[in-house]
């Protein structure tokens, strides 16, 4: 398989250069030149696949091609060794529940198969000290930084803005050490990508250091994220019956649009979802789209559902490239819908008041839009991205209870914070990378 860049620079780029450069020379992201469907045969029978085979038949999509069979499989199922569960929680709509892995956040799929795979391929192409930078609003710095720990000839610099992730989440990834660093910027998240993205493209770094990108913009990250697209489906039909079952929503709480994306490339291997609806908090730049026809990103502002504080998302790019920048079609396909603070804490609290499950505040948002945009006929999946426990305060404050700390928590929070303060002048960081 080939990639391009979304910029219309940069083609017949291999799965490995994709994979090691993370972002194109032209500043655009990587899309393989074509989406496979997945035979018929694969849909009569999801059902009856485990997580970790399903996985394999999508990933063989992707990545057949690049990756020896038996060295896929053995990725594949080392990243997914563990469980995710679609739970009901009322009439009609359900949780996917992506937080059990080791960080209890769904970027622990996409985090894990990029770390196999970038270390397959340092491995095959005798690589060493290559440099992982990585932009987080919360979760993808931990599901990286423990995706990395400790794999040879990778150092990982993960960028986070100071203050604005919570304090669970903060721990996860500042107590690691060995070849893990933390940089605390004194910013917005913006800001943090903003400095990942300009030193890929600034020759002196590139010249001294060997870069790649482990946030959703390389393609290690977010097409591994259809995966679990497939087993709702598979767990779906599992539930109501094969020929029960009509009309799939998905609604996907949307930061930087990595994982709305994976689920559309899904949809486009043959996935039954007749649309999906994008959650977001006060950071509305997408539903704003929408409703305009015009992408205007700006500043993004602080809310209690950090991961989706993001004022330019960048898989933006790769949506407007899947359709072929035909607004009218995205709009068939993709809903927005935003909700403040106050009405994802009031979505907290009627869910655990009413049902009995208890949310975070980006699965409050999902669960929030499919009780008010889904039809009747249809059957709502939100994604439920990350341990109520990460927002402790947050939702302890809203539910009026204690939350248990898990154990795996417990772990984090006994380390040691180490990180390295930062401005958010490229100037400073390009000093860092040159001197690291």
């Amino acid at each position: 398989m080939k990639y391009y860049s979304t910029n219309k620079q940069e083609f017949g780029v291999s799965l490995c250069d994709a994979v090691i450069k993370g972002l194109a020379s032209d500043k655009g992201l990587f899309m393989p030149e074509s989406i496979k469907t997945l035979p018929a045969s694969f849909f009569d029978e999801i059902e009856n696949y485990s997580l970790q085979e399903m996985a394999f038949v999508v990933a063989n999509a992707f990545f057949g091609e690049d990756v020896a069979e038996d060295d896929l499989k053995q990725i594949v199922f080392d990243t997914l060794n563990f469980e995710i569960p679609l739970v009901r929680v009322s009439q009609d709509i359900y949780s996917l529940e992506l937080f059990h892995g080791p960080t209890l956040a769904f970027k622990d799929v996409g985090a894990r198969f990029m770390s196999r795979l970038l270390g397959y391929f340092v491995k095959s192409r005798g690589l060493s000290d290559v440099n992982v930078l990585v932009a987080t609003s919360g979760d993808t710095g931990s599901a990286v930084a423990n995706g990395f720990l400790g794999v040879e000839g990778i150092s990982v610099h993960v960028l986070y803005p100071k203050g604005k992730v919570s304090a669970i989440q903060e721990c996860q990834f500042t107590t690691l050490g060995k070849n893990i660093t933390a940089i605390e910027v004194d910013g917005t998240f913006d800001d943090c990508q903003r400095l990942v993205k300009t030193a890929f493209l600034d020759r002196d770094i590139t010249q001294k250091r060997f870069l790649t990108s482990a946030n959703s913009i390389n393609v290690a990250r977010f097409l591994p994220q259809s995966f679990y697209y497939f087993y709702a489906y598979a767990q779906l039909r599992k539930i109501a019956g094969k020929n029960n079952l009509h009309d799939v929503v998905v609604c996907v709480p949307s930061g930087n649009f990595g994982n709305i994306t994976a689920g559309i490339f899904a949809q486009k291997m043959g996935l039954p979802v007749s649309r999906f609806i994008a959650a977001n908090n006060r950071n509305d730049i997408f539903l704003q789209y929408l409703k305009t026809g015009e992408y205007r990103p700006r500043p993004s502002v602080s809310t209690i559902a950090n991961a989706m504080d993001v004022g330019d998302p960048s898989n933006f790019a790769r949506i407007l490239d899947l359709y072929q920048h035909n607004h009218a079609e995205i709009c068939k396909n993709i809903a927005g819908v935003s909700y403040s603070d106050d009405e994802i804490r009031a979505g907290i609290s009627e869910c655990f008041s009413a049902d009995n499950y208890l949310l975070d505040p980006h699965g409050a948002c999902g669960y929030l839009a499919l009780k008010e945009m889904l039809k009747e006929g249809e059957t709502g999946i939100f994604l439920e991205t990350a341990h109520p426990i990460k927002f402790k305060d947050t939702v302890e404050d809203v539910i009026r209870q204690s939350l248990e700390i898990p154990d795996k928590i417990k772990a984090f929070m006994n380390g040691k914070k180490q990180t390295v303060p930062m401005s958010k002048d490229f100037p400073d960081f390009k000093s860092y990378l040159m001197n690291v």
